[in-house]
């Protein structure tokens, strides 16, 4: 492709970083990948079937999406998991996607944000349509789409406006949708153009109270990548100047605020992606730490739950919002405000003593334990837990009614950078989420699937999985 790109007659503006980042996903191959990168391709791969498959038999809120698929049917090109529709490729990511963060359970990057949430359920798309994906090429696609999301993410002048997960996730989910189709350096820059159509969401989906669409947004985004990638093969055009334009997402979005050299820097040579974190607990990252100090400090201390007088949480400027309204966030009326109520995150751990993915149901929330703790909850401001270059630690503080004050430092949890889910765990975890499904998944084939994916690299077709669970 050439250096520049002459826009109607003008001087020849510099190539714009869209071209770049397209002739990295289109021209990348296995043999490119370091182990670290195919090895965060894999994990995410096994991850995201076992959220997605849990949230099937435990998120209420996927049945309008499937309601509203199956009512319009159509070409029969890829599987809903679990549920085993056959629809059109578009249609199929559209409720996978939605179940892969229906529980906030899926993996995030070390600097928060999802996009395997995004990037799994497109590419499965795409694959069962074109048909004998191998393993090699599936782990090729799901490693650039994380290496384009986390270069993205990483530098960019973000402010906590517009949901990252989706405002970029479409990119990185296109990249790696497009690269399953084998789409060329041209195409897929084409493709990036008209997936910015997707690009939109802004925080306060996540920040309110009351949506199902916190818990939902990944389906669009992956539905409209595989839309994006489809048309682009078709031979519709994108955006030439789509990131760095006058306009373009970077001066729109990021108020001019980017890094393109660091965007670039060791581009196809050098892979963040093997940094990608999986969650232990069913509940928003930012709440992890708290979570973790909440689960030590009872198993630490002999204390009974009606002796609890007050519990302090520590927090910065994101888990703020977590707790405010506050006192809708001590009785959420919905399982995804739940899943970002730090009071109620909380005062779940404190009675649990842990977390199971079976503590979230519709009981969970009137249980009258968990929230005549939750009310107890009150939040302390304190910028040294600001989120900012990581995800921040987590601090709460237990008021006892005879005077004791016992307080826990919620750092180094399971699933963070220094801490990192094994295998072996991973493979726990989505034994449990493959239990959980509509359609519970067999023994044999929760087995099958484990073994196939920790070696996809020896897969010759990727169907074979979603048969298995299907």
């Amino acid at each position: 492709m050439e250096a520049t790109i002459a826009m109607n007659d003008m001087s020849p503006l510099p190539r714009d970083i869209s071209h770049e980042f397209a002739a990295f996903a289109a021209n990348t191959r296995f043999e490119n990948l370091p182990e670290g990168a195919v090895e965060a391709a894999k994990k995410s791969l096994l991850d995201t079937l076992g959220v997605m498959l849990a949230a099937s038999g435990m998120e209420p809120a996927i049945q309008p999406i499937l309601g509203l698929v199956r009512e319009n049917g159509g070409t029969p090109e890829a599987t809903v998991l679990s549920f085993g529709d056959r629809l059109p490729a578009g249609a199929t990511a559209f409720v996978n996607g939605a179940m892969a963060h229906g529980l906030d359970f899926d993996s995030q990057t070390p600097w928060g944000a999802h996009c395997d949430s995004s990037i799994i359920p497109a590419v499965l798309a795409v694959a069962q349509k074109r048909g004998h994906v191998s393993g090699q090429d599936m782990i090729t696609a799901i490693a650039v789409g994380q290496e384009l999301f986390i270069r993205l993410r990483c530098n960019v002048g973000w402010h906590m406006d517009w949901n990252l997960s989706t405002a970029i996730g479409c990119f990185s989910a296109t990249a790696a949708a497009g690269r399953v189709m084998g789409l060329n350096p041209r195409q897929m820059a084409h493709a990036l153009g008209i997936a910015s159509m997707q690009s939109s969401g802004t925080m306060e989906q996540i920040f309110g109270t009351g949506s199902d669409l916190r818990g939902m947004y990944a389906g669009f985004t992956a539905q409209g990548c595989v839309n994006a990638v489809l048309l682009a093969q078709r031979g519709m055009t994108g955006i030439n100047r789509l990131f760095e334009g006058e306009a373009g997402l970077f001066q729109v979005y990021f108020n001019g605020e980017f890094d393109r050299s660091k965007m670039l820097d060791g581009l196809g040579s050098e892979y963040l992606s093997a940094g990608m974190l999986y969650k232990y607990w069913p509940a928003v990252g930012n709440a992890h730490t708290y979570i973790h100090a909440a689960i030590e400090l009872m198993r630490e201390n002999e204390i009974a739950l009606d002796e609890i007088a007050e519990v302090k949480v520590f927090v910065g400027d994101f888990q703020q919002r977590m707790c405010t309204p506050l006192d809708q966030r001590q009785v959420p009326g919905t399982l995804v405000d739940a899943k970002f109520s730090l009071p109620f995150l909380v005062a779940l751990s404190l009675a649990k003593g842990g977390m199971e993915i079976s503590d979230f149901s519709g009981a969970a929330l009137t249980d009258a334990a968990v929230l005549a703790l939750a009310k107890k909850v009150v939040p302390v401001p304190d910028p040294s837990f600001n989120w900012t270059a990581k995800l921040p630690d987590g601090k709460i503080e237990v008021s006892m009614r005879d005077g004791r004050r016992i307080e826990r430092l919620g750092a180094d949890v399971p699933g963070a950078a220094t801490k990192p889910l094994s295998w072996d765990q991973l493979e726990e975890k989505f034994a449990a989420c493959a239990r959980a499904a509509s359609k519970p998944v067999t023994a044999a084939n929760i087995e099958t699937v484990q073994r196939t994916v920790r070696s996809l690299e020896d897969c010759a077709d990727i169907g074979a999985v979603i048969t298995a669970l299907s």
